[in-house]
């Protein structure tokens, strides 16, 4: 019994409501009570929501609205006169046409539904967000409110297409308002006002009421009554319904040639007819506690619209004013949506000749009252600036978008940077260094927990977002930042410094060379050959220097020497500190040029002698500042990296977390990873990030196994202290 009152109650409001909508889908309103009966049996069987109604909605009807006028125009069916156009409209054979573009657009949408929920892929719904199908919705009843301008003022305006179509259309609308047809104009202001005034009423009278007063019903029976006895059609031409065939038309094959030219459409109208369907039976589920299959939802809604499309349906989803009526009024299964599509039929078979007196103009202020709802979420604008701006600038594209794009356009733009906001949140996510905090084995923000400890000797990193391709270099860098580590300049600076060693080395083995020669010439002296002592000759020039005492002929002396022997010459005075520049020269020709100064000399050719032992690029490097390198070896011995937070890792993740790995080990910093899921461990193992360097022995389980661990081998002076925090913590437990 409660589902037989509740679906009285809803089969009322589905007449009023098919008939308006149809309009909002450029159809004749007969069409509206087909759409309004089939889906709903089809539904009956196949769905799993006990509660919402499957039927017209006013989004997919001017959804559906934009497909038929815009593959049918009036422009495409001027009447002939004779050889020439008339301004006349072949209304029939448009209206025609236009039922099959919305069949096939239906047929089409509905097996896309199907295929959808055979494959499981029922979470599609999930991409549209609520603040996301929320603006759309209202963007989509600014439209509905555009294309009933025309009946409300009696106007005939241009039809546009395309993006910007809104803003024509409107812009055309206020140029015919001085063309307003006043009778009209008085049918829906009159009808706007009793509606509006009669749902206040109905609202204030809701809490005493058994079922709801169902005003839109009774509008529309008085007004097919004072049509039809005063004649408003003939002597004040308001233009009204028309013909309404009565009886059911027999199913028809939609022309599948259309699909080619409806699928962008057909897919919108399939994904926003589930989101809206899915979230509003997810809703009444929890409330009543049962659960809704979202696979079996997207089949039974896709199947509705599949086999409607066959009886000239156009699509259908919940909507949520009948089935807050169905729900409210008691129904407690889809025995409800029976009981309205068994009111619907009578409708279609016995009474659908007596509303062909309706005004349209009532049908398009029965539409305006029923957005009322959809105008009232321009307040979720106030309650997203207050709790997530990024919701908000999700909203405010969304709506944009779409009442500039129209909805097709508008969807797929919407969706499209609803993902990306995703993809910048996970790209710049929040980098934070770990602490511990004292007396246990958590491991918190040290800038947002004041308690928080920094464990010395140790960096815990954690990113707030897993690591991809769009973050990785990013997360290398906050790493860099937050450990205070240059690992740039700290490799330059090692590399430098081995390389100065190396150069020590070849030094010492060029004088090791020299002190050989010198003890052959030593030797070949001895036996009786002329030798020419270098240290000799240089000592007498050392002493000469110090004295003032060299003179020209000395000079001379030193440039005669015979071929083939060895000899220092001074490059520079000496210095107050004692400090001269000497060069080995090869002997030969009195006239013989300088091998050049040191810089451009090779190291078996030339080296200075003096007190300092280091030669220019030596000092050089030992002038680099270890403050300009950032933290040094010896303040920090390991890294953890908290790795929690990733559900997966790509391969570019991977190559730079090889990086991270060779790059510190360089400077003898070691690298471990902590809380890696077995799905991240997994991907690992696939891109070979594994090898002898860096091997399983370098992940843990959690951040605390690899504390403990590099305490134990890296910082064993600071093991007592940290360790009588833990101790005390699990004596605090015993």
């Amino acid at each position: 019994m409660p589902d037989l009152i509740s679906g009285i109650s809803v089969g009322i409001m589905h007449l009023p409501q098919g008939m308006a909508y149809s309009l909002l889908a450029s159809l004749p309103p007969v069409f509206g009570l087909y759409t309004s009966l089939y889906p709903a049996l089809v539904y009956f069987f196949f769905g799993t929501s006990r509660h919402i109604s499957i039927g017209t909605f006013a989004v997919l009807s001017i959804m559906v609205g934009s497909v038929t006028e815009r593959l049918a125009p009036d422009m495409a069916f001027l009447k002939m006169n004779g050889t020439n156009l008339t301004t006349e409209v072949d209304v029939t054979a448009r209206d025609l046409y236009r039922v099959q573009v919305a069949a096939a657009t239906t047929v089409l949408g509905g097996v896309i539904q199907v295929v959808l929920g055979l494959v499981k892929f029922g979470f599609v719904g999930t991409y549209l967000s609520e603040p996301l199908v929320r603006a759309y919705t209202t963007a989509a009843a600014a439209h509905a409110v555009v294309a009933q301008l025309k009946y409300i003022f009696g106007v005939s305006p241009m039809r546009f297409s395309g993006p910007l179509s809104l803003v024509y259309t409107l812009v055309d609308v206020c140029s015919l308002l001085p063309n307003t047809h006043l009778p009209t104009l008085v049918v829906s202001t009159v009808s706007m006002v009793f509606l509006i005034a009669a749902k206040e009423l109905n609202s204030f009278l809701s809490p005493k009421l058994p079922v709801p007063i169902p005003v839109e019903l009774i509008t529309i029976v008085a007004a097919t009554l004072i049509s039809s006895y005063a004649s408003l059609n003939n002597n004040y031409t308001i233009s009204v319904v028309g013909e309404i065939p009565s009886g059911l038309s027999p199913p028809k094959i939609p022309d599948v040639s259309l699909f080619g030219e409806v699928i962008g459409d057909a897919f919108a109208l399939a994904i926003v007819g589930y989101a809206i369907s899915i979230s509003l039976g997810k809703t009444f589920a929890l409330k009543h506690g049962y659960k809704v299959d979202s696979n079996q939802e997207l089949v039974a809604l896709g199947l509705s619209n599949a086999v409607g499309g066959f009886f000239q349906c156009y699509s259908v989803c919940s909507s949520m004013s009948r089935s807050l009526i169905q729900e409210s009024t008691g129904g407690k299964t889809q025995m409800a949506g029976m009981a309205s599509a068994v009111i619907v039929l009578v409708t279609i078979l016995k009474l659908g000749p007596l509303f062909q007196e309706l005004p349209k103009a009532v049908l398009a202020a029965i539409v305006f009252v029923n957005l009322k709802g959809m105008f009232k979420q321009y307040s979720d604008i106030v309650k997203l600036w207050r709790s997530s701006k990024t919701d908000l600038v999700v909203w405010l594209v969304t709506w944009m978008s779409t009442l500039l794009f129209n909805l097709d356009l508008g969807l797929a733009a919407s969706i499209t940077f609803a993902l990306l906001t995703v993809i910048f949140r996970t790209q710049m996510p929040t980098y934070s260094v770990l602490g511990n905090i004292p007396g246990t084995e958590l491991y918190m923000d040290i800038e947002t927990h004041k308690e928080v400890r920094e464990v010395p000797g140790i960096t815990i990193f954690r990113s707030s977002a897993t690591v991809y391709f769009a973050n990785a270099d990013l997360y290398l860098e906050a790493l860099k930042e937050k450990s205070g580590l240059d690992i740039s300049k700290m490799i330059i600076y090692k590399r430098r410094q081995e390389a100065k060693q190396k150069r020590r080395e070849r030094r010492a083995e060029r004088r090791a060379r020299r002190q050989a020669k010198r003890e052959r010439r030593a030797a070949k002296k001895l036996a009786g050959g002329p030798v020419f002592s270098v240290e000799e000759e240089a000592g007498r020039w050392r002493d000469a220097c110090m004295d003032g005492s060299v003179t020209q002929e000395d000079q001379q002396a030193w440039s005669g020497r015979e071929n083939g022997t060895v000899f220092v010459m001074p490059l520079t005075p000496q210095t107050p500190e004692g400090h001269s520049r000497w060069e080995y020269l090869k002997g030969g020709d009195p006239d013989s040029t300088s091998l050049g100064s040191v810089s451009g000399l090779q190291d078996e050719d030339t080296t200075t002698l003096g007190s300092s032992s280091e030669d220019t690029l030596s000092r050089d490097l030992e002038r680099v500042s270890l403050g300009s390198l950032g933290k040094w070896t010896w303040d920090i011995h390991s890294i953890i990296l908290d790795l929690s937070t990733a559900n997966f890792i790509d391969t570019v993740a991977i190559k730079t977390m090889k990086n991270i790995f060779q790059d510190f080990s360089e400077i003898d910093i070691d690298v471990y990873m902590a809380g890696c899921q077995a799905s991240v461990v997994e991907q690992l193992e696939l891109g070979d990030f594994f090898s002898e360097s860096i091997s399983k022995r370098r992940l843990f389980a959690s951040v605390h196994d690899a504390v403990l661990y590099c305490l134990d081998h890296r910082g064993a002076s600071l093991i007592p202290r940290y360790e009588s925090s833990v101790e005390m913590h699990s004596s605090t437990r015993l």
